[in-house]
C-alpha cells in the first residue's frame, strides 16, 4: 500500500537538508535528518510505494536493498505512530 501524508500534515525540506512535518491542527512539528529527507523524496517520486523507493536508494547508496527497505519500514512505522502518514489502498 502506498504511504501518504495524513490529512492536515504538510512537509518541507529545510535549508540544512532536514525534513520537517507540520500538523495544521495543533501546529506541532516533527523534524528528520537528511537521510530521512532522501527517503521521503524517494517515496514521493515513487507514488508512496516503499519497495521501489528502497530499491532506488539502495542503488544510489550502494547498500543492500533488503536492509534499505527494513530501515525505511522502521522509519515509516515511526511516522505512522506520530500520526504523520498513513497507508492508502
Amino acid at each position: 500500500m502506498p504511504v501518504r501524508p495524513e490529512r492536515g500534515v504538510t512537509s518541507y525540506v529545510t535549508e540544512d537538508g532536514c525534513l520537517e512535518f507540520l500538523t495544521e491542527a495543533n501546529g506541532t512539528s516533527y523534524r528528520c535528518g537528511p537521510v530521512a529527507t532522501a527517503m521521503w523524496i524517494a517515496l514521493r517520486q515513487h507514488g508512496g510505494r516503499l519497495g521501489p523507493a528502497a530499491e532506488m536508494l539502495a542503488e544510489l547508496w550502494s547498500t543492500d536493498p533488503e536492509n534499505t527497505r527494513t530501515d525505511m519500514d522502521i522509519w515509516v512505522s515511526e511516522l505512522k505512530d506520530a500520526c504523520l502518514v498513513r497507508d492508502e489502498p
